[in-house]
């Protein structure tokens, strides 16, 4: 199956990130076949596909009001896959979960159709061992939320055929994705495992007494993650190095950054550490609730994304 071939997306599970994917896919002009067991998870498909369809309305031409025609949902994942030209699957994360729903998903799906899992830290190769043909099982992870964030992590288990691959990264471009090919599979992937590198010397900080919740977020939002919402960290350090570039940044910062790192901390996350990280974060909040923060993060990240694509 070629890309221009994809038309129907089977999104098996229609929670936080699978109602994310599907708005998004229909915004693309996809048909979207949605599934999930949850009472009420029809409803609330909708209704969040409703409310995301005014933001992403301001990042491409789509239709004045969200398709339905084009939205079907069935609570039983096969009903839905068996008709699809890919798959988005969004389970809990949970490894006995995903591995048994893609067994599922694979005997009902033609051999050629990919099977991508959202799993935002579990090995493809573990998930992918009780299907029939593995061979078109990876990793398609998504950063959240999916219908703004342009990201999507592709990863290839010990069985995954390279074709699938391929597949999936031109099917995930044509929608308008940023999709990387991480080549081989580690825990976390690769963005999470840099928040988690990142928010594991935050804690520490915390824990250490060195600054506040509030302070140490305003450090990298009101700071490096302003830049690295344009480049990434290498990109960064070679404008940082002048007109040497990357290699004039490793000779003369190279050494103290070193040093740096043996610095870092290891904090675990005690009860201790847990009560003072969520003080901090609901002082942080000043009473906004998660809805409102996720309203105005969302708000700004389309700012965002529209200054970058050139439209502003």
């Amino acid at each position: 199956m070629q890309q221009g071939d994809i038309r129907r997306v089977a999104v098996i599970g229609s929670g936080t990130i699978g109602a994310s994917w599907a708005a998004y896919f229909l915004a693309r002009g996809l048909e979207v076949r949605a599934s999930d067991p949850a009472p009420q998870a029809e409803t609330t498909l909708r209704r969040f596909v409703d409310d995301a369809w005014s933001v992403l309305a301001r990042l491409a031409p789509i239709p004045a009001a969200p398709p339905q025609e084009a939205l079907t949902f069935c609570p039983e994942p096969e009903a839905v896959a068996a008709g699809a030209d890919f798959v988005q699957e969004n389970a809990p994360e949970r490894e006995p979960v995903k591995r048994a729903l893609l067994a599922r998903l694979d005997a009902v799906v033609p051999p050629e159709v990919v099977i991508a899992s959202s799993s935002s830290g579990l090995l493809i190769t573990r998930l992918q061992a009780d299907c029939g043909h593995p061979e078109r099982c990876l990793i398609g992870h998504p950063f959240n939320p999916p219908h703004l964030i342009p990201l999507v992590e592709i990863v290839g288990g010990e069985r995954t055929a390279p074709a699938a691959i391929e597949r999936a990264l031109a099917f995930y471009r044509a929608i308008g994705k940023r999709p990387i090919h991480i080549r081989r599979e580690v825990a976390g992937h690769v963005a999470n495992r840099l928040q988690a590198a990142l928010w594991r010397e935050a804690v520490h900080l915390v824990a250490a007494g060195v600054a506040s919740v509030a302070d140490i977020d305003a450090a990298i939002s009101e700071g490096p993650g302003l830049r690295w919402a344009l480049m990434g960290p290498h990109l960064t350090f070679h404008l940082a190095g002048g007109s040497g570039g990357m290699a004039h940044f490793l000779d003369q910062l190279g050494p103290p950054l070193e040093s740096w790192w043996d610095d870092l901390g290891s904090p675990r996350l005690t009860p201790e550490i847990g009560q003072a990280l969520t003080a901090g974060v609901m002082a942080e909040a000043g009473g906004r609730d998660i809805a409102a923060l996720a309203a105005e993060r969302d708000r700004f990240l389309v700012d965002l994304l529209e200054l970058k694509s050139g439209r502003r």
